[in-house]
């Protein structure tokens, strides 16, 4: 683990800037990730590149302000990386910090991120690239492997320090300590996305995801199930492995409890059920079509009737 800052800076992280970096790693990671089909017919990349999809890796810069001893990292950018060179697009990076100078006057690079489980010695060396920007660069670094016993956020800052090894002096990271900072439009964005999760006391809408995903997840499960028996039923046809009766009895008995998909019951029932769907979902739009036809009617005999008052004529309905 890397050693403390002594730096005696407090730092302070917004929220955008975690989400940023969470998009762009979420982002990245679907893009590379290949289907499942690809994978399995084993063409097109070795062990090595499928481990890299499926864990790539992110960079980006993080901007924000410095007041005395507070630094305040209130948002970020992607940049372009190249893993060959290792090396980031230096004309980018210019682009991009000119661009958000005309919108963020006030706000600097105060240095950049990446996603990894901890900070390694390629690091430096896009560390020491951006010397020339920000003389002292912070490193902003998200871990997105889940891990459930984790309380904390899984975000670590760290500042760079000269530290003498073995007498030669060696730039090295340093762990910083930091706290969460946000603005009412910050606040109001959070509580939003939080309330998108499916929960109890969600609105019907959340609910109903909620129930539908339940359904899906077990339909999912049983056909997993189903075909891990069709897998080995087959594989005792062909006599791959030994014949076991007594399992194949409690196969037997598991599949008679599979209801009958082909029966008329379930076809006069399904039929049913989705014209009873279909009739609610009609309803609703005759519904709403006939409130904003009233609505309609409402405003136009409002305006007509102010209209002809004067001229002693009726309303239109």
């Amino acid at each position: 683990m890397a050693p403390s800052s002594s730096s005696g800076l407090t730092f302070k992280l917004h929220p955008l800037v975690i989400v940023n970096i969470s998009d762009h790693y979420t982002r990245v990671k679907t893009q590379l990730n290949p289907p499942a089909s690809i994978c399995a017919s084993g063409h097109g990349s070795n062990n090595g590149e499928a481990m890299i999809q499926q864990n790539p890796r992110v960079y980006g810069c993080v901007i924000g302000v410095q007041r005395g001893r507070t630094v305040e990292i209130f948002n970020s950018f992607e940049l372009l990386y190249d893993p060959s060179t290792q090396t980031l697009d230096r004309s980018f990076l210019e682009k991009k910090q000119e661009l958000y100078k005309k919108v963020f006057p006030d706000f600097y690079i105060l240095g950049w991120y990446s996603t990894g489980s901890d900070a390694d010695e390629s690091d430096m060396h896009i560390h020491k690239a951006l010397m020339d920007i920000n003389e002292s660069p912070v490193y902003v670094l998200l871990n997105p492997a889940i891990n459930h016993a984790q309380k904390d956020l899984p975000v670590t800052i760290y500042e760079s320090e000269l530290h003498v090894i073995d007498g030669i002096p060696q730039l090295i990271f340093v762990h910083t300590s930091y706290t969460i900072e946000t603005v009412e439009a910050e606040r109001i964005s959070v509580d939003h996305v939080a309330h998108l999760q499916p929960s109890d006391g969600g609105s019907a809408a959340t609910q109903l995801a909620a129930h539908l995903t339940g359904i899906h997840s077990a339909i999912k499960m049983l056909n997993s199930r189903i075909r891990v028996l069709y897998q080995y039923l087959a594989a005792m046809q062909k006599d791959d492995i030994p014949c076991d009766n007594s399992l194949l009895r409690q196969v037997s008995s598991l599949l008679r409890r599979l209801p009958a998909m082909e029966s008329e019951r379930f076809k006069d029932n399904f039929l049913m059920e989705y014209n009873d769907k279909l009739l609610i979902t009609y309803l609703a739009m005759i519904t709403n079509c006939s409130s904003n036809m009233n609505e309609l009617v409402d405003k136009f005999n409002t305006a007509y009737d102010r209209n002809t008052r004067r001229g002693g004529r009726t309303a239109f309905m």
